[in-house]
């Protein structure tokens, strides 16, 4: 008779494979559901309309962008409501991967879900946000003022996309940099002071990381650059204060359980 036993770690995995799918589905289901809404109302056409105002504002009187593919029009605006449906649902997104991983840690690693998912989703929130209102019209203000009178701009509203896409995505990671430094000095993967030694690697990463990400001009290269290392300086505040914290807790907390010395005869 074959031991109940032999087939757990199997049934395990199996269970964690369904646990995986269904995560996955409801994830799915949600952005997909406020795809739907935002397809509804306002539209894809007034969605993409906000996306391209910063490249309008700094366009000449008149002028248009262009679409040079046959079905581009169509699907770029899909594209860029499917974007805007997956930042919306990115709580619930975030909150579904947590609830997948949270059975296998600790209960003081638990309690770090809630404040996780709401401030991941707000810095990348802002980090996009900072993009869209400074980044942008920065930028394209100051390419449309370097560009040459004999020339009349029109971007290709597909390029312009994947250009917005690329910045967002880099600016929206970026201001994850505190959570990371947080997560890193709880974890007891690296300390506060190590973090303090290796600052000048990470300034020099910085410009490394804007010099790949962002077009080559020196204005957006710093615009990316220089909020990454302040990110990464308050980073290194919060985990400072967090470990003084911690400290004092546990100094206190082994006052109280220390024992006392027993009075002398």
């Amino acid at each position: 008779m074959t031991d109940a036993s032999d087939d757990s770690p199997q049934d395990t995995f199996i269970s964690h494979l369904v646990e995986l799918r269904t995560r996955l589905l409801r994830a799915v289901m949600v952005v997909l559901g406020i795809f739907v809404v935002l397809f509804l109302y306002p539209g894809p056409s007034a969605i993409y309309d906000v996306l391209a105002q910063p490249m309008l504002a700094s366009l000449p009187a008149g002028t248009r962008m262009i679409a040079t593919g046959v079905i581009t029009p169509f699907m770029v605006p899909i594209k860029v409501t499917m974007l805007a449906a997956f930042v919306l649902s990115l709580p619930v997104v975030l909150y579904q991967a947590w609830a997948f991983i949270a059975p296998g840690l600790y209960r003081h690693e638990q309690r770090l879900a809630l404040p996780l998912i709401l401030s991941s989703t707000l810095l990348f929130l802002l980090g996009m946000a900072f993009c869209y209102f400074v980044v942008f019209h920065t930028v394209f203000s100051f390419i449309a003022n370097f560009a040459p009178a004999s020339i009349t701009p029109a971007p290709d509203i597909e390029a312009y996309v994947n250009f917005v896409l690329t910045m967002f995505i880099a600016f929206g990671v970026t201001f994850e940099v505190p959570i990371a430094v947080i997560l890193l000095v709880k974890t007891g993967v690296v300390t506060v002071q190590k973090l303090r030694e290796i600052r000048g690697y990470v300034i020099v990463g910085a410009f490394v990381v804007a010099a790949v990400v962002t077009p080559p001009d020196v204005l957006s290269q710093l615009m990316l650059a220089t909020p990454l290392c302040l990110l990464y300086e308050v980073g290194i505040l919060v985990a400072g204060t967090l470990e003084r914290k911690k400290a004092e807790q546990d100094a206190a907390t082994d006052q109280e359980t220390s024992p006392t010395d027993p009075a002398e005869d």
